[in-house]
């Protein structure tokens, strides 16, 4: 197995992924020093690095990392004498786990000056910027340039497309109350990391009357950030995007 390209095509495939490498071994061990293991945030693995309960606590380990971000070095203990032992082999093993976070995706729904602003601003910061609209002649590479990708089509299409996950910081600067009502309640239906919407307060309340209408949950309309974004007295696009980016910032970095 070349663990390289494995790591190559989960990054591809936008899946975050935990190395995990055995760097130092002592005495009796299942496995020796330089033995390698993927494992993915489903508990799914490749490779070894010596099974049994050392295998078990390391892709705990490789869990947790996945979940703060951080590198970590876990040494292992396999002497029966020892009561927090993994093994009974009666060695040492030290592995160090690296987690391969993919990036968060700001994912910018609707296309219009807001919109454009989210997308140019949104590219300077760390983000995988994906942008979505109906109205596919401004939802292009022609009005919009850059490192962009695209999902030109209704707004409940876009979880066929795109999973809407714990990576996924959503920004809906659509050009109608009339738009997130009919789109909303799919994306809803996944567990973004952050969501709001741009709009009055009086958007707002029918948004959510119109959200309530067809049959949406309380508990997933409260996941909605509205008005969105930091109070700043913004008035121009670039203004209310800098505005709504910083929020999401807080949010990731909290």
């Amino acid at each position: 197995m070349d663990f390289l390209d494995r790591l190559v095509e989960a990054k591809k495939d936008g899946k975050a992924v935990a190395l995990c490498v055995v760097i130092d071994t002592k005495g009796a061990v299942p496995r020796h020093a330089g033995s390698k293991m993927l494992v993915y945030t489903d508990g799914h693995t490749e490779g070894s690095v010596g099974g049994g309960e050392l295998e078990s606590r390391t892709v705990n380990a490789a869990l947790e990392s996945l979940k703060d971000g951080r590198s970590k070095l876990v040494e292992h203990s396999l002497s029966a004498e020892d009561p927090t032992s993994a093994g009974v082999c009666g060695g040492e093993v030290k592995v160090y786990i690296e987690p391969q976070v993919m990036q968060p995706i700001l994912l910018i729904l609707g296309a219009g000056h807001v919109g454009q602003a989210v997308a140019r601003i949104g590219q300077l910061l760390d983000f995988r910027v994906i942008v979505s609209d109906d109205r596919t002649e401004l939802c292009s590479s022609d009005v919009m340039p850059g490192k962009l990708e695209f999902l030109p089509m209704p707004m409940a299409e876009i979880p066929k497309h795109l999973e809407i996950d714990e990576r996924v910081y959503i920004v809906g600067v659509t050009r109608g109350s009339s738009v997130d009502v009919e789109g909303l309640g799919p994306i809803l239906e996944g567990s973004p990391a952050y969501i709001g919407l741009l709009g009055s307060k009086n958007r707002w309340a029918a948004t959510k009357q119109g959200l309530i209408e067809r049959g949406v949950s309380p508990e997933k309309i409260a996941k909605i950030k509205s008005p969105i974004g930091i109070y700043i007295k913004a008035e121009t696009p670039d203004e209310i995007a800098i505005s709504i980016l910083a929020e999401v910032i807080e949010r990731l970095k909290s």
